[in-house]
């Protein structure tokens, strides 16, 4: 088996050209910085005007492949100075992309999360194999002397999208985006660098070939490996609890309606806490059963709390099965077209509402969301956009709305003679400051005079009206910090914490 290995696999290869030539596309270039920032910008760009032409054109430049292959290939030859020459020139490129795209997403007036920048914040084991897949293809490719092939690999595992995410996320302070995104990249890295190692191994690339060799740079070789390895590994772990809980809970619901039940829809949200279970049942109607009764069951089931939205379709017990296959598709159907009319009201009240056509408008069916960036109108000042905001959202409910007004000051507070708290109109400005700040994706209103550190022994009268402010923000989940003091009226300023 080992000379047949040898004759047939390894000795086929020009072992020393392809790492020359891995090593010359691995390090930090003037070239690879150029072209690693023109494609972060143009994915971050791309994914917030929600284009995935934009962004498929931002995969198709991305050089972030050649310091991933480098990193696998001197994994596998025990090559300690190219492993650092590659970490270096991946870390730096990657530093160098979230800086770019958060610069860019800090100057734009789009920063409302699209449905290309949701897509991309939580990997599952479809990425993961897609990453696999595709590094197998990419190393393979460069050994066999056919590396034009890493085009359609830096397309297929997208890594710059990811990584322009991170950035949007960074800017935006918006943790659940860039946790997600930075999962899917390190996702994609590992199993990228992983997998050609593993290649590299078997066409017969090894410490042989490394100029320079000693114990200690294997020992500390296979610890990184071995470190590389335990993030993917919690990766898959992760992967494969999800996939566990979704067998489970497809069994139990066969399990209680019976053989004669069909379940023709299963979607489960783990993000949610509890997780969500949606699900459309085909069953005689002699097998209909309490949800409630089900949740119940289901969370000890699952050993962990859930809850349960089912639709269960009803027959009587001499339907057969052309009657069920029409009920499925009528239910199907009823549910698919009840949502389509829901998302076309929503997005047809918040065009009207932001005065913008319908195609301009952000709709997330996954997240139940509609967002849109209002127009500079006369008369459509941020406090009418705020009320037709909350009136769509009463009029579409299970649906979050979302409009994002132009930028501009903020409103005035102003405050009668030697008086400290805030009066109705005075708390509707902080409130609509809020609100605003929210919408931008501000994290944080600069309060003029409001104190540094701790609440003073005498506060003054206007350190008194900046704390009443300061409490308002808060609850609004805005955070304030101190700003030049003002006279009797106040405006807040955007800034960060």
């Amino acid at each position: 088996m080992f000379r047949w290995w040898r004759r047939s696999i390894t000795s086929q290869i020009d072992h020393e050209r392809v790492v020359q030539r891995i090593w010359e596309e691995s390090g930090w270039t003037g070239r690879y910085a150029f072209m690693t920032m023109m494609s972060a910008g143009i994915a971050v760009l791309g994914l917030l005007l929600s284009s995935p032409a934009v962004v498929i054109g931002a995969m198709l430049i991305s050089p972030l492949m050649g310091p991933i292959l480098g990193l696998g290939f001197s994994l596998a030859l025990f090559d300690f100075a190219e492993m650092r020459r590659s970490l270096t020139a991946l870390a730096i490129g990657a530093g160098a992309a979230l800086a770019f795209t958060a610069l860019i997403v800090l100057v734009s007036p789009l920063k409302a999360p699209t449905a290309e920048i949701l897509a991309r914040t939580r990997p599952n084991l479809f990425d993961l194999l897609v990453a696999l897949f595709a590094a197998l293809a990419g190393t393979y490719a460069i050994i066999r002397g056919r590396g034009d092939t890493i085009v359609g690999v830096a397309i297929a595992t997208a890594l710059m999208p990811p990584l322009a995410v991170v950035g949007y996320g960074l800017a935006t302070m918006n943790v659940p985006v860039l946790s997600g995104a930075l999962a899917l990249f390190v996702t994609n890295f590992l199993t990228i660098a992983l997998s050609a190692t593993i290649l590299a191994r078997f066409y017969g690339f090894g410490h042989a070939l490394s100029e320079r060799q000693s114990w200690t740079q294997t020992i500390v070789l296979s610890a990184v490996f071995v470190a590389m390895a335990v993030p993917l590994g919690i990766a898959l772990g992760h992967i494969a609890r999800e996939t566990l809980v979704a067998s489970q809970v497809r069994s139990f619901l066969s399990q209680r309606f019976g053989d004669n039940a069909r379940i023709t829809q299963l979607d489960i949200d783990f993000d949610a806490n509890p997780i969500v279970v949606r699900s459309i049942i085909i069953a005689p109607r002699a097998a209909a059963k309490n949800t409630n009764a089900l949740e119940g069951e289901l969370a000890g089931q699952i050993k962990q709390p859930v809850k349960l939205r089912l639709d269960q379709v009803l027959l009587d017990s001499g339907a057969g099965s052309l009657e069920a296959q029409r009920a499925e598709l009528r239910q199907a159907s009823g549910a698919v077209a009840a949502e389509q009319r829901e998302a076309s009201t929503a997005a047809q009240l918040v065009a009207v509402a932001a005065g913008v056509k319908v195609e301009d408008v952000v709709v997330d069916r996954d997240h139940r969301r509609v967002t849109a960036t209002a127009q500079a109108l006369a008369g459509a000042d941020p406090q009418a956009l705020r009320i037709l905001e909350s009136r769509i959202a009463s009029a579409v409910p299970g649906w979050q709305i979302a409009i994002v007004p132009p930028l501009g000051q903020l409103p005035e507070i102003a405050f009668a003679d030697n008086v400290d708290t805030l009066d109705r109109e005075a708390r509707d400005a902080v409130l609509l400051s809020a609100w605003e700040a929210r919408r931008w994706n501000i994290p944080a209103l600069g309060v003029p005079g409001l104190p540094d550190g701790e609440r003073p022994e005498s506060p003054t009268l206007n350190q008194r009206r900046a704390l009443a402010i300061a409490e308002v923000l808060r609850e609004q989940g805005v955070n304030p910090v101190p700003a030049p003091d003002a006279g009797q009226r106040y405006r807040l300023a955007p800034t960060q914490p």
